[in-house]
């Protein structure tokens, strides 16, 4: 029986994690899309639901009651599994996510390691959906896509190796406590920049999408979907920006600390304060799909391995060396 009640137990808390974690993945769709037109001047979604709330939940609806359609030339069980692993991959990662000191669902010693593996797996799913389709388009989606997202890891995983020579340790809720009495946005606004961009390349988002550019690759390694299958990759993709923004707001954001430890702001549970982070990252996410416009494949490759790491390696040279110097070195 006791075991029943801890599995019970568990499954509670992973639902009261995903849960919202959907919810807010179809929010923030609606939110992208109000962002977009208020830079061009347009209403946006604004019809279904008070201001227009309820969109994302019609466009789910629609695309739950539409035909499913598996190429007949495509490799089919590589084909049903790849939507299904990116979005599994992108809603897994949230398992370490400290959204107060307790209020985590596993608290384990190596949480940005596993973040770092788990969002590195999300090629995966690209790959195997733009290989399956059997189809010239989305296969060059899925080999851009993974060019890209392999190119800009490599930058993101140095840019940690920063934050993590201040703090000593690779647990998350480590990493939000030693922000105490400073953000480390402060003195590594440089590598702030770099993975906010970063980020933006990783999850596919523009001024990055190539994998989908609609002029020369139709919709990218998406082209042959269709029905629920395409919205679990669209889950995927923004579950994955989300991730991508809880990251940021953990290694640069001070997490669920408040901004400033006086009394009326610290009566503000840790969450809330993290998901306003987040959303402050998202909205900035947005901003830059509206105005910036896409960059040509060579410039993409080139900002990633000739500008990025570099740049990020001397600042992990730079952060050692002054660390060392003035014998700051966490010591646990």
């Amino acid at each position: 029986m006791e075991y029943f009640n801890t599995v019970f137990q568990e499954v509670y808390k992973i639902l009261f994690l995903l849960v919202p974690v959907l919810v807010s993945v179809a929010m923030i769709v609606w939110l992208d899309r109000r962002v977009w037109a208020f830079v061009q001047k347009r209403q946006g979604p604004n019809v279904v639901g008070p201001f227009g709330l309820l969109q994302s939940l019609a466009d789910a609806l629609k695309y739950m009651f539409k035909e499913i359609i598996i190429p007949s030339t495509s490799n089919k069980v590589i084909f049903i599994l790849a939507p299904i692993v990116t979005m599994t991959l992108a809603l897994i990662s949230w398992a370490v996510i400290p959204f107060s000191s307790t209020q985590v669902l596993a608290d384990i010693n190596v949480g940005i390691l596993y973040l770092f593996a788990v969002s590195s797996l999300g090629v995966y799913g690209i790959i195997m959906g733009g290989w399956a389709s059997n189809s010239k388009y989305p296969f060059l989606g899925a080999i851009r896509s993974a060019a890209q997202m392999v190119s800009y890891e490599v930058s993101i995983g140095v840019i940690i190796i920063n934050v993590l020579l201040c703090v000593g340790s690779l647990n998350l809720n480590d990493i939000v406590e030693a922000q105490k009495n400073l953000w480390f946005v402060i003195p590594l606004f440089p590598m702030f920049v770099i993975f906010f961009i970063s980020a933006l390349a990783e999850t596919n988002r523009p001024p990055f999408d190539l994998p989908e550019a609609e002029a020369e690759l139709v919709a990218g390694y998406q082209t042959e979907y269709s029905g629920m299958m395409y919205a679990m990759f669209w889950l995927g993709e923004y579950a994955n920006i989300l991730l991508m923004c809880a990251m940021g707001a953990i290694l640069f954001l001070g997490g669920w600390m408040s901004p400033i430890e006086i009394y009326p702001f610290t009566l503000v549970p840790g969450a809330i304060w993290l998901i306003l982070k987040i959303l402050l990252l998202f909205i900035l996410f947005a901003l830059v799909k509206a105005i910036v416009p896409r960059y040509r494949y060579d410039q993409l490759m080139r900002l990633g391995w000739k500008v990025f790491l570099p740049l990020s390696l001397i600042w992990v040279v730079l952060t050692s060396s002054y660390l060392f110097y003035f014998n700051l070195l966490p010591t646990n």
